[in-house]
């Protein structure tokens, strides 16, 4: 038990001193913020984007789901309205 203690603690100072470093290092400076919008262009020029008649397939899909849900909810939602209405007369 007292070894999980131990352990639990040194965890928790690992973090601590991790934590005190990484703010150690983070710094804004213009050189550091080129480099990273840098990084971010080169990681944008690795992703594969979808053609746009498999974009435009799939908002549609997503807008027809939406509102059929939306309908399908609406109508229990009326349902049970109505329902409760009736129980509680």
């Amino acid at each position: 038990m007292a070894n999980k203690k131990k352990a639990r603690h040194a965890k928790g100072k690992q973090s601590q001193k991790a934590t005190a470093e990484t703010v150690d290092k983070v710094s804004f400076s213009p050189a550091s913020i080129r480099q990273f919008v840098g990084e971010v262009k080169a990681e944008f020029n690795k992703v594969v984007w979808p053609e746009r008649k498999v974009t435009v397939g799939l908002t549609g899909f997503v807008l027809i789901l939406v509102t059929l849900i939306s309908i399908y909810l609406g109508t229990v939602d009326l349902l049970l309205g109505k329902i409760v209405t009736m129980v509680l007369r």
